[in-house]
């Protein structure tokens, strides 16, 4: 799992029918202390994350487990919503 920051959201009329109705999100990946060690992604959002929010993301066969679908075209899915992290030195 990774942690990601929501920096905006991908609004596509036209996609494969398996993603119908799932919300696209732009993801900068960050380290634990919040800063951005990342490019841009898109993932697909199955908890309704916001702009903005610390998200945790899980990739593969993990992301397409989240849809419940093996076929479905994703690599990247929204696993958490991060209320708090607690890092120890």
């Amino acid at each position: 799992m990774r942690i990601g920051i929501v920096t905006g959201m991908v609004v596509s009329t036209q996609k494969d029918s398996r993603l119908v109705g799932s919300k696209l999100l732009i993801i900068q990946q960050t380290d634990a202390s919040g800063n951005i060690i990342g490019k841009d992604e898109v993932a697909v959002d199955t908890l309704g994350a916001g702009v903005g929010e610390m998200v945790l993301l899980c990739s593969g066969s993990s992301a397409k487990a989240i849809l419940n679908n093996p076929e479905v075209p994703i690599d990247l899915a929204v696993a958490g919503i991060i209320d708090t992290m607690e890092k120890n030195p």
